[in-house]
């Protein structure tokens, strides 16, 4: 059972890893460490969900939108 919580995790690490990964590349030496950081920032919450986009790109429905309450 943790051999499959383990692999769980690292898939998930893994897909968060590939979300990242062009913002990463595209400031890695072009901006600040200040910079890098505020666009990893900004992309973590749909780095964080990539199981969800992945579900609604397979199943062709709409993905969720974003609304600011409050």
């Amino acid at each position: 059972m943790r051999a499959l919580i383990a692999l769980v995790v690292i898939v998930y690490l893994v897909g968060v890893g590939v979300v990242l990964a062009p913002t990463i590349s595209s400031k890695w030496s072009t901006g600040t460490a200040s910079e890098l950081f505020g666009s990893v920032w900004l992309e973590l919450p749909r780095a964080l969900a990539w199981p969800v986009t992945i579900y609604h790109r397979m199943m062709d429905t709409p993905e969720p939108t974003k609304t600011n309450a409050g």
